[in-house]
Protein backbone atom coordinates (compact mmCIF):
# COMPACT_ATOMS: atom_id res chain seq x y z
CA UNK A 1 0.00 0.00 0.00
CA UNK A 2 1.12 3.55 -0.70
CA UNK A 3 1.46 5.80 2.23
CA UNK A 4 2.79 9.12 0.20
CA UNK A 5 -0.36 8.75 -2.34
CA UNK A 6 -2.40 7.90 0.94
CA UNK A 7 -1.55 11.63 2.35
CA UNK A 8 -2.12 13.13 -0.94
CA UNK A 9 -5.43 11.60 -1.51
CA UNK A 10 -6.45 12.59 1.97
CA UNK A 11 -5.60 15.85 2.07
CA UNK A 12 -7.26 16.39 -1.70
CA UNK A 13 -10.45 14.78 -0.25
CA UNK A 14 -10.74 11.98 -2.99
CA UNK A 15 -12.46 9.54 -0.97
CA UNK A 16 -13.55 6.65 -3.82
CA UNK A 17 -9.45 7.03 -3.75
CA UNK A 18 -9.14 6.76 -0.38
CA UNK A 19 -11.09 3.91 -0.18
CA UNK A 20 -9.03 1.91 -2.64
CA UNK A 21 -5.68 3.30 -1.11
CA UNK A 22 -6.91 1.66 2.42
CA UNK A 23 -8.49 -1.61 2.09
CA UNK A 24 -7.08 -5.20 3.04
CA UNK A 25 -5.20 -4.33 6.32
CA UNK A 26 -6.35 -1.12 8.48
CA UNK A 27 -3.79 -2.35 11.16
CA UNK A 28 -1.26 -2.57 8.93
CA UNK A 29 -1.58 0.65 7.17
CA UNK A 30 -1.99 2.47 10.45
CA UNK A 31 1.74 1.25 11.25
CA UNK A 32 3.10 2.66 8.01
CA UNK A 33 0.94 5.70 8.29
CA UNK A 34 2.91 6.79 11.32
CA UNK A 35 6.43 5.45 9.91
CA UNK A 36 5.87 7.41 6.96
CA UNK A 37 5.06 10.60 8.94
CA UNK A 38 7.78 9.81 11.27
CA UNK A 39 10.33 9.98 8.43
CA UNK A 40 8.58 13.63 7.50
CA UNK A 41 9.55 14.55 10.58
CA UNK A 42 13.20 13.52 10.81
CA UNK A 43 13.99 15.34 7.62
CA UNK A 44 12.02 18.38 9.19
CA UNK A 45 14.42 18.17 11.94
CA UNK A 46 17.68 18.05 9.63
CA UNK A 47 16.75 21.14 7.68
CA UNK A 48 15.76 22.69 11.09
CA UNK A 49 19.63 21.67 11.91
CA UNK A 50 21.33 22.95 9.61
CA UNK A 51 23.03 26.44 10.67
CA UNK A 52 21.22 29.56 9.22
CA UNK A 53 23.28 32.49 7.96
CA UNK A 54 22.70 34.33 10.26
CA UNK A 55 22.35 32.51 13.64
CA UNK A 56 24.21 33.96 16.84
CA UNK A 57 22.83 31.08 19.08
CA UNK A 58 22.03 27.65 19.04
CA UNK A 59 18.32 27.10 19.33
CA UNK A 60 16.38 24.48 21.58
CA UNK A 61 14.67 22.08 18.83
CA UNK A 62 10.95 23.31 18.64
CA UNK A 63 8.29 21.30 20.99
CA UNK A 64 5.99 21.15 17.96
CA UNK A 65 6.35 20.74 13.95
CA UNK A 66 3.47 20.96 11.25
CA UNK A 67 4.96 19.06 8.67
CA UNK A 68 1.81 19.12 6.56
CA UNK A 69 -1.55 20.05 6.66
CA UNK A 70 -3.72 18.73 9.55
CA UNK A 71 -0.74 16.72 10.55
CA UNK A 72 1.90 18.35 13.55
CA UNK A 73 4.76 16.70 15.57
CA UNK A 74 4.85 16.83 19.37
CA UNK A 75 8.14 16.29 20.64
CA UNK A 76 8.63 15.67 24.23
CA UNK A 77 6.10 14.37 26.92
CA UNK A 78 4.77 17.65 28.32
CA UNK A 79 4.27 19.06 24.81
CA UNK A 80 2.27 15.79 24.38
CA UNK A 81 0.10 16.06 27.34
CA UNK A 82 -0.69 19.26 27.14
CA UNK A 83 -1.75 18.82 23.60
CA UNK A 84 -4.09 15.86 24.49
CA UNK A 85 -5.19 18.14 27.96
CA UNK A 86 -6.24 20.90 25.56
CA UNK A 87 -7.89 18.46 23.67
CA UNK A 88 -9.84 17.09 26.27
CA UNK A 89 -10.54 20.46 27.61
CA UNK A 90 -12.51 20.94 24.52
CA UNK A 91 -14.17 17.93 23.94
CA UNK A 92 -18.06 17.64 23.22
CA UNK A 93 -18.69 13.98 21.95
CA UNK A 94 -16.82 11.53 22.21
CA UNK A 95 -13.31 10.10 23.65
CA UNK A 96 -12.08 6.69 22.29
CA UNK A 97 -8.63 5.25 23.66
CA UNK A 98 -6.51 2.27 22.50
CA UNK A 99 -3.89 1.47 25.28
CA UNK A 100 -1.27 -1.25 24.73
CA UNK A 101 1.29 -2.69 26.48
CA UNK A 102 -0.59 -4.44 29.12
CA UNK A 103 -1.37 -3.28 32.72
CA UNK A 104 -0.90 0.63 33.24
CA UNK A 105 -0.03 1.70 36.64
CA UNK A 106 -2.50 2.05 39.45
CA UNK A 107 -1.52 5.55 40.46
CA UNK A 108 -2.09 6.54 37.26
CA UNK A 109 -5.49 4.75 37.06
CA UNK A 110 -6.43 6.35 40.45
CA UNK A 111 -5.59 9.73 38.64
CA UNK A 112 -7.63 9.07 35.55
CA UNK A 113 -11.11 8.02 37.68
CA UNK A 114 -12.15 11.65 38.25
CA UNK A 115 -11.64 12.77 35.13
CA UNK A 116 -13.78 9.87 33.44
CA UNK A 117 -16.05 11.04 35.87
CA UNK A 118 -16.26 14.41 34.72
CA UNK A 119 -16.37 13.56 31.01
CA UNK A 120 -19.10 11.14 31.34
CA UNK A 121 -21.20 13.71 33.68
CA UNK A 122 -20.96 16.18 31.09
CA UNK A 123 -22.53 13.64 28.19
CA UNK A 124 -19.18 12.62 26.94
CA UNK A 125 -19.22 9.03 25.24
CA UNK A 126 -15.65 7.02 25.78
CA UNK A 127 -14.93 3.90 25.18
CA UNK A 128 -11.42 2.28 25.54
CA UNK A 129 -9.35 -0.66 24.37
CA UNK A 130 -7.15 -2.37 26.21
CA UNK A 131 -5.25 -5.89 25.73
CA UNK A 132 -6.08 -9.31 27.47
CA UNK A 133 -3.21 -9.58 29.50
CA UNK A 134 -5.37 -6.10 31.74
CA UNK A 135 -7.55 -8.84 32.91
CA UNK A 136 -5.16 -10.62 34.80
CA UNK A 137 -4.23 -6.99 36.97
CA UNK A 138 -6.17 -6.16 40.08
CA UNK A 139 -6.12 -2.39 39.73
CA UNK A 140 -7.21 -2.37 36.45
CA UNK A 141 -10.01 -4.77 37.16
CA UNK A 142 -10.57 -2.45 39.89
CA UNK A 143 -10.86 0.67 37.20
CA UNK A 144 -12.60 -0.52 34.74
CA UNK A 145 -15.26 -1.83 37.48
CA UNK A 146 -15.26 1.89 38.52
CA UNK A 147 -15.57 3.54 35.27
CA UNK A 148 -17.86 1.51 33.73
CA UNK A 149 -20.86 2.27 36.40
CA UNK A 150 -19.94 6.03 35.83
CA UNK A 151 -20.89 4.71 31.66
CA UNK A 152 -17.44 4.34 29.86
CA UNK A 153 -17.20 0.98 27.94
CA UNK A 154 -14.13 -0.94 27.68
CA UNK A 155 -13.01 -4.28 25.47
CA UNK A 156 -10.10 -6.03 25.10
CA UNK A 157 -8.16 -7.48 22.54
CA UNK A 158 -4.87 -10.15 22.44
CA UNK A 159 -3.11 -7.33 20.31
CA UNK A 160 -3.60 -4.12 18.49
CA UNK A 161 -2.20 -1.03 16.82
CA UNK A 162 -0.04 1.38 18.68
CA UNK A 163 -1.26 3.60 21.10
CA UNK A 164 -4.26 6.12 19.86
CA UNK A 165 -6.27 8.86 21.00
CA UNK A 166 -9.10 10.55 19.32
CA UNK A 167 -10.50 13.30 20.81
CA UNK A 168 -13.83 14.69 18.59
CA UNK A 169 -11.89 15.64 15.68
CA UNK A 170 -8.48 15.20 16.58
CA UNK A 171 -6.72 12.18 16.60
CA UNK A 172 -2.77 11.59 18.23
CA UNK A 173 -0.79 8.22 17.75
CA UNK A 174 3.09 7.27 18.48
CA UNK A 175 5.43 8.77 16.23
CA UNK A 176 8.83 6.98 17.72
CA UNK A 177 8.69 3.45 19.49
CA UNK A 178 9.80 5.27 23.18
CA UNK A 179 6.55 7.42 22.73
CA UNK A 180 8.10 10.84 23.48
CA UNK A 181 7.14 12.24 20.03
CA UNK A 182 3.70 11.99 18.70
CA UNK A 183 1.59 13.11 15.97
CA UNK A 184 -1.55 14.98 16.03
CA UNK A 185 -3.59 15.00 13.56
CA UNK A 186 -6.64 16.87 12.51
CA UNK A 187 -6.61 16.04 8.81
CA UNK A 188 -10.66 14.66 8.31
CA UNK A 189 -10.02 11.86 6.13
CA UNK A 190 -6.88 10.67 8.29
CA UNK A 191 -8.90 11.06 11.73
CA UNK A 192 -12.13 9.65 9.41
CA UNK A 193 -9.68 6.72 8.88
CA UNK A 194 -8.23 5.67 12.48
CA UNK A 195 -12.10 6.08 13.66
CA UNK A 196 -12.54 3.38 11.19
CA UNK A 197 -9.63 1.28 12.45
CA UNK A 198 -10.89 1.79 16.04
CA UNK A 199 -14.08 0.64 15.40
CA UNK A 200 -13.20 -2.38 13.67
CA UNK A 201 -10.64 -3.26 16.83
CA UNK A 202 -13.88 -2.49 18.47
CA UNK A 203 -16.42 -5.11 16.78
CA UNK A 204 -13.50 -8.04 17.17
CA UNK A 205 -12.85 -6.98 21.17
CA UNK A 206 -14.56 -8.88 23.84
CA UNK A 207 -16.17 -6.84 26.97
CA UNK A 208 -14.07 -6.70 30.07
CA UNK A 209 -16.21 -7.96 32.53
CA UNK A 210 -17.95 -5.80 35.09
CA UNK A 211 -16.88 -7.96 38.24
CA UNK A 212 -13.21 -9.14 38.36
CA UNK A 213 -13.13 -12.29 37.33
CA UNK A 214 -10.32 -14.55 38.99
CA UNK A 215 -6.99 -15.42 37.47
CA UNK A 216 -8.30 -19.09 35.96
CA UNK A 217 -11.22 -18.13 34.81
CA UNK A 218 -9.48 -14.95 33.14
CA UNK A 219 -7.15 -17.16 31.31
CA UNK A 220 -9.70 -19.74 30.23
CA UNK A 221 -11.17 -16.52 28.44
CA UNK A 222 -7.98 -14.66 26.91
CA UNK A 223 -4.95 -17.25 26.97
CA UNK A 224 -5.97 -19.05 23.92
CA UNK A 225 -5.95 -15.87 21.53
CA UNK A 226 -3.36 -14.59 23.61
CA UNK A 227 -0.87 -18.20 22.41
CA UNK A 228 -2.71 -17.83 18.99
CA UNK A 229 -1.05 -14.44 18.52
CA UNK A 230 2.63 -15.40 19.99
CA UNK A 231 2.73 -18.50 17.81
CA UNK A 232 1.46 -15.74 14.70
CA UNK A 233 4.04 -13.43 15.60
CA UNK A 234 7.14 -16.39 16.15
CA UNK A 235 6.19 -17.51 12.60
CA UNK A 236 6.59 -13.83 11.39
CA UNK A 237 10.02 -13.67 12.95
CA UNK A 238 9.31 -10.91 15.51
CA UNK A 239 11.96 -11.04 18.47
CA UNK A 240 10.99 -12.53 21.99
CA UNK A 241 11.23 -8.36 23.29
CA UNK A 242 9.21 -7.06 20.22
CA UNK A 243 6.34 -10.19 20.82
CA UNK A 244 6.24 -9.11 24.74
CA UNK A 245 5.94 -5.58 23.92
CA UNK A 246 3.22 -6.06 21.03
CA UNK A 247 0.98 -8.77 23.42
CA UNK A 248 1.28 -6.32 26.10
CA UNK A 249 3.44 -8.92 28.73
CA UNK A 250 6.81 -9.57 30.67
CA UNK A 251 9.57 -11.90 28.52
CA UNK A 252 9.22 -14.08 31.61
CA UNK A 253 5.89 -14.50 31.18
CA UNK A 254 6.11 -14.98 27.03
CA UNK A 255 8.56 -17.84 27.95
CA UNK A 256 5.71 -19.25 30.36
CA UNK A 257 3.87 -18.88 27.40
CA UNK A 258 6.39 -20.34 24.61
CA UNK A 259 7.05 -23.38 26.76
CA UNK A 260 2.97 -23.84 27.02
CA UNK A 261 3.34 -24.34 23.02
CA UNK A 262 5.59 -26.26 22.41
CA UNK A 263 4.74 -28.89 25.06
CA UNK A 264 1.30 -28.78 23.75
CA UNK A 265 2.89 -29.09 20.25
CA UNK A 266 5.07 -31.62 21.21
CA UNK A 267 8.16 -29.21 20.05
CA UNK A 268 11.97 -30.23 22.17
CA UNK A 269 13.40 -26.65 21.38
CA UNK A 270 12.57 -23.49 19.96
CA UNK A 271 14.01 -24.82 16.45
CA UNK A 272 11.71 -27.67 16.46
CA UNK A 273 9.12 -25.29 17.51
CA UNK A 274 9.82 -22.68 14.94
CA UNK A 275 9.17 -25.94 12.21
CA UNK A 276 6.12 -27.05 13.82
CA UNK A 277 3.88 -23.89 13.56
CA UNK A 278 5.54 -22.77 10.21
CA UNK A 279 4.17 -26.30 9.29
CA UNK A 280 0.66 -25.62 10.79
CA UNK A 281 0.50 -22.15 9.29
CA UNK A 282 1.37 -23.63 6.42
CA UNK A 283 -1.58 -26.10 6.37
CA UNK A 284 -4.16 -23.93 7.60
CA UNK A 285 -3.11 -21.46 4.87
CA UNK A 286 -3.36 -24.04 1.68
Amino acid sequence: MDVVKYVKTAQSGAPEELCKATAGEPQAFLRELATHLGLLAQEAAQQAALPAPAATAEAAPPAEEVVGPGVRYLHGLGSISTAINEALGAVRRDILTAQPDGARPSAVLKDALESVRRQISAGIAMRTLYQHTTRFDEATKEYVRAVTEYGAQVRTLEEFFDRLIIVDDVAFISANEERTTAISITEPTIVRFLRDTFDKAWDRAKPFPFVPLHAAKAADEVVPAIRESISRLLVEGYSDKAIARRIGISERSLQAHIAAIKQELGAHNRLQLGYLLGRNEATFVV
